[in-house]
């Protein structure tokens, strides 16, 4: 399955609910955005349908989102119904990690691969004034439950923001030092409400190696590039969607909660994928992914055109 740039469409973001039991302030405005009704999000069996389906088109990888994925009643069973698809390779999970704790192992057994966990900061009241609800020992201990489970190749993700945590980076940095695990520093993206805030606020992930001088690049993985020193237990990666795109190899889609197919983050561009059978659905999927643009349009003067808050869509 290729869009009309030739790029191999493997990865599927599936977005499970667009609930979140934090307000990040990049994400999500103080007093919370408007929320889908739950009639209007996808149930389990739908998002079975929907995946099926990318699937028998060439997705081999499944990442679930929110909002925030475990606020989903019943997350364990859905990995559980996703797992057991034909062509699901790889299924993983993008969270805030304060609920993981309870159910780190259960996810494990339920056949979830791996785990990518927001972590903007390490200091408390910091962590607490980003997320807003959210605290950091919640956070950790989601980590340390899913040490224990027995999840590997963990994916730290921390948005780089001017004057709010750039302080954070070293700190940061040095848990991959000391761990086995990528610690990624992302770009902040004109999008939601970041859209309006100040240009010091958007850091160009150069400054992640300006603070820490001993990395040197050893990889890539995806989007990322992949920094290093001897002796160091993990890796740093630099995701930069602003400094340098990198949508000539991007290979993902995204399903929103309510079941529309995005082609692209930052496009407006929507496709139902609701109530359709199973010709309709490959047709509409099909149809979605030769909508994708060839790359986005965000630069230090146009934000993006999403028309979704980022908790709708999962990043």
């Amino acid at each position: 399955m290729r869009d009309k740039e030739g790029r191999a469409i493997e990865y599927l973001r599936l977005s499970v609910t667009d609930r979140c039991n934090c307000r990040c302030t990049y994400c999500m405005a103080a007093d919370g955005v408007p929320m889908l009704s739950h009639s209007d999000i996808c149930s389990f069996e739908e998002f079975v349908r929907i995946t099926r389906a990318t699937c028998e088109l060439g997705v081999r990888k499944v990442r679930l989102t929110g909002g925030e994925p475990l606020a989903r009643l019943g997350i364990v069973d859905l990995v559980g119904m996703l797992r057991a698809i034909p062509g699901v390779e790889e299924l993983d999970m993008t969270t805030n990690a304060t609920l993981l704790a309870p159910i780190a192992s259960d996810l494990r057994s339920a056949g979830l691969d791996r785990l990518n966990v927001s972590l903007d900061s390490l200091d408390p009241a910091r962590y607490e004034k980003i997320t807003r609800r959210g605290h950091l020992a919640d956070a950790l201990a989601g980590l340390e439950a899913a040490r224990a489970a027995g999840f590997t190749g963990t994916k730290l993700n921390c948005v780089l923001m001017g004057g709010v945590n750039d302080r954070d980076v070293p700190r940061l940095a040095a848990l991959a030092r000391d761990h086995p695990v990528d610690v990624r520093f992302i770009e902040l993206m004109p999008m939601g409400p970041a859209a309006c805030w100040p240009r010091a606020r958007f850091m160009n992930a150069e400054t992640v190696l300006e603070a820490v001088p001993e990395l040197v690049c050893v990889d890539h993985d995806g989007v990322a590039e992949l920094f290093s020193a001897p002796g160091w237990a993990g890796r740093v990666g630099l995701i930069r969607p602003m400094s340098c795109r990198f949508c000539a190899g991007c290979t993902r889609i995204r399903v929103t909660a309510d079941g529309r197919l995005k082609p692209c983050l930052h496009s407006a561009t929507e496709v139902n994928l609701r109530g359709l059978d199973e010709q309709g659905l490959h047709e509409a999927l099909l149809a979605g992914i030769a909508a994708k643009p060839a790359h986005h349009s965000m630069d230090e003067a146009h934000v993006s055109e999403s028309l979704r808050a980022m908790n709708e869509i999962g990043g």
